[in-house]
């Protein structure tokens, strides 16, 4: 028996020693990089034909053209490839859900209405498995967001190579984030639930009910972190501090207008800096969100319009409403089955219905960056700012020549292995098919 069991055991030794707990983080840039003879998009909408990038110290420290590179200096030649800022999701539960009907591997939510103390980035997993297939596809950072009812907690922005989350921090607790009611009548379907003569709460008035409550916190909270000494420590007010002094910013998850003209409220009874989820009526009121100076993060462009009378083709056209309006926004994938995998084809899906390319992809680059605070650090390629550089033999937006080779955070080249790609090779080995790609 005890022989069986070791069997079993250094079987699944081996097949670790082959399995995406192998990918390890890349260590810290060393030396010179220089991409050479490359298609560059700096993601604030110019691109540079034929030009260079040298990566130094994790830094970009020069663009220039050609293929000219120091002495000693490692070489990327890029020619007929492109290369972009790294993709940034601005909304996501990476890390916090791996399998989402397996409750055991689920950590984005926490009990009741009222958790601002809350901090997703506490349970980040770096280990998630979803976490290399998003890189496999550009995706380099995202802000790992708490769910909840009310008030749900604070977000932070990571990157996507870390051992654990101290490691991966980028921008702590930078966003708090409140889920707007519904504030819409919802269907009664006969007997279920209570029976067909059971009284039925009027959902509007309990969403108001739980707006003004909401005020009633924020007036209570703005008084006690007027203080600076207290007998005893308020959790709740006191990890909305920075809603005040402007070092958070207000995520209101909402989508219709009524939602969104109550979160305008917010920007002028408290001075918040409010940033609209979802947004998916927000071209209706575009101006009055650019006059408050709220941006707007696209959660799911690839749905159905939220109201029977919008066109049916609205949520395409919205980010070109947006930019029209001169409204900061970004572009999410907020599907569950595809977990942000897909977030450049709804970039390149608005490219079809209104944007150019170079505005669809700073959508989810730039955009996105200046939203979450880290525009300083990425979002585009500049010299000084962070070398977070994917490079792809074909246009990243378009599903049909997406392929990106290489991949760099903070200068480091990261491992682009994933689960899906180590199956491809097992079965490809398995049936002798050539790989083709």
């Amino acid at each position: 028996m005890k022989k069986i069991l070791f069997s079993i055991a250094s079987l699944c030794f081996l097949l670790q020693l082959k399995a995406q707990e192998t990918v390890y983080p890349a260590p810290k840039q060393s030396g010179t990089i220089v991409i050479t003879n490359a298609t560059v998009h700096t993601g604030n909408g110019q691109v540079l034909n034929n030009a260079s990038i040298t990566i130094q110290d994790g830094k970009i420290t020069a663009i220039g053209s050609g293929s000219n590179a120091p002495a000693g200096a490692t070489t990327i030649d890029a020619t007929g490839k492109h290369v972009y800022p790294g993709v940034i999701l601005p909304i996501s539960n990476l890390g916090l859900v791996e399998q989402g009907n397996v409750r055991a591997s689920n950590d984005e939510r926490e009990i009741g209405d009222w958790n601002p103390n809350v901090r997703a980035l506490s349970a980040y997993n770096t280990d998630s498995k979803v976490i290399n297939t998003l890189r496999s596809m550009g995706v380099l950072m995202a802000n790992i967001v708490p769910q909840g009812s009310l008030l749900a907690g604070t977000s932070s922005v990571v990157q996507l190579d870390a051992w654990n989350w101290e490691d991966a921090a980028v921008k702590t607790d930078a966003g708090m984030h409140f889920y707007m009611p519904t504030l819409m009548p919802r269907p009664r379907f006969g007997g279920f639930g209570g029976g067909a003569g059971a009284p039925q709460a009027d959902p509007v008035k309990q969403g108001l009910e739980q707006i003004e409550r909401m005020k009633t916190f924020f007036r209570e909270a703005k008084a006690y972190n007027s203080v600076d000494n207290h007998e005893e420590t308020n959790l709740k007010f006191a990890a909305v501090k920075g809603l005040y002094d402007k070092k958070q910013k207000l995520y209101v998850h909402a989508n219709t207008v009524k939602q969104m003209l109550i979160a305008l409220d917010f920007v002028k009874e408290f001075g918040f800096d409010v940033v609209i989820v979802g947004g998916s009526d927000s071209w209706q009121i575009a101006d009055l969100l650019k006059q408050n100076n709220v941006s707007v993060i696209l959660n799911q462009p690839h749905s159905l319009p939220t109201l029977d009378d919008d066109d049916v083709d609205q949520p395409y056209k919205t980010a070109a409403a947006l930019q029209k309006a001169g409204v900061t926004y970004a572009i999410n994938d907020d599907d569950a089955q595809t977990r942000g995998r897909n977030i450049m084809f709804n970039a390149g899906t608005a490219a079809t219905y209104g944007l150019t390319k170079e505005q669809a992809l700073q959508a989810i680059t730039l955009n996105a960056a200046k939203i979450l605070g880290v525009s300083d650090k990425t979002g585009s390629i500049e010299v000084g700012k962070d070398a977070n550089i994917i490079i792809s033999a074909g246009d990243i937006l378009d599903m049909r020549t997406n392929n990106v080779t290489d991949a760099f955070i903070q200068g480091r080249k990261v491992d682009l292995t994933d689960k899906q790609k180590q199956l491809n090779q097992r079965y490809n080995h398995k049936y002798g098919i050539k790989q083709t790609f």
